[in-house]
């Protein structure tokens, strides 16, 4: 019998169910891979390098850096490895969106609310630019602006997650460009910690382009999508998550849905794009998106 999956919203999506029934047995979780991967090499590697004496530079307290990387990096992994496990054991309970929706955003705004105190108060952090207008310091207003972008971020990639090698190739591409501001500021800690990630990134985009042998799962969507917090870097995320959101509202308030189907990679398959087809624009405009985010980022 063919598992016929709902929205939050306890609506059925029989759209969703044509265009993924071939995909049905594809192990996900592949997001856990990165974790322990790149948590592994980082933790040998930052030692060794100290060891032989190379110049650490940081604009942060080392400690405090180190304590912000890895809560966020382990804490989202974990929430999302506990998704996916939901979604496996439990099917016919939570349905393929694993975790209710309020459940799964109450756990995302706490860990993002660690993440944004340790930011203001460990690191300093309480700065929002925007490009041609300044820096404008938030204070504590840093920490509510912190948790919209990172839960938002988080779910966009999630989200993402729908076609072979779409996510995973727009992450490499957004985490190379993260890698060049880090280095601009000459952040050795971050540069090396995203140079590994993204060298994990690429192994695991290996399994999972067309046609994919194993999907990020929860784990990797919630993982990898909090650092995506240039807008411009990961406007493919925000077209993404901003396609769903909509539709999710005026299913809500209109009662009928504004798409066809959402998010927008959906559609384009509606419409009669092959999957590859999507795959291959969506990086191209991702990789011009985050040429423009690292001049916007330096200017």
């Amino acid at each position: 019998r063919r598992q016929k999956t709902k929205d939050p919203m306890e609506q059925p999506t029989p759209i969703f169910d044509r265009f993924n029934r071939l995909k049905t047995g594809t192990p996900v979780g592949g997001g856990l891979l990165v974790i322990v991967v790149t948590s592994i090499l980082f933790s040998l590697l930052l030692p060794l390098v100290r060891f032989f004496g190379v110049n650490i530079t940081s604009v942060y307290p080392l400690i405090d850096e180190l304590n912000v990387l890895f809560f966020t990096f382990i804490s989202f992994g974990l929430l999302g490895l506990y998704d996916d496990i939901m979604k496996f054991f439990g099917f016919e309970k939570t349905g393929f969106f694993g975790l209710r929706l309020r459940w799964k955003l109450g756990l995302q705004m706490i860990l993002a609310l660690i993440s944004a105190l340790l930011m203001f108060i460990n690191l300093k952090i309480d700065i929002f630019y925007i490009p041609f207008i300044g820096v404008f310091h938030l204070g504590w207003w840093f920490v509510p602006a912190a948790i919209f972008i990172i839960v938002s971020f988080t779910n966009a990639v999630n989200i993402t997650d729908g076609l072979d090698g779409l996510a995973a190739g727009l992450l490499m591409v957004a985490i190379f460009a993260l890698w060049v501001l880090s280095a601009s500021i000459l952040d050795t800690t971050l540069s090396m910690f995203l140079a590994l990630w993204l060298g994990s990134t690429i192994a695991f985009l290996y399994f999972n382009v067309y046609p994919a042998r194993i999907f990020l799962g929860d784990v990797g969507g919630l993982l990898l999508g909090k650092v995506m917090a240039l807008v411009i870097i990961g406007g493919i995320f925000v077209l993404e998550i901003g396609s769903s959101l909509l539709q999710l509202l005026s299913k809500k308030l209109l009662k009928r849905k504004l798409f066809p189907v959402s998010p927008i990679h959906l559609w384009l398959r509606l419409l009669g794009w092959e999957e590859p087809k999507i795959v291959m624009r969506a990086w191209l405009a991702g990789i011009m998106l985050a040429i423009f985010g690292v001049w916007l980022a330096v200017i």
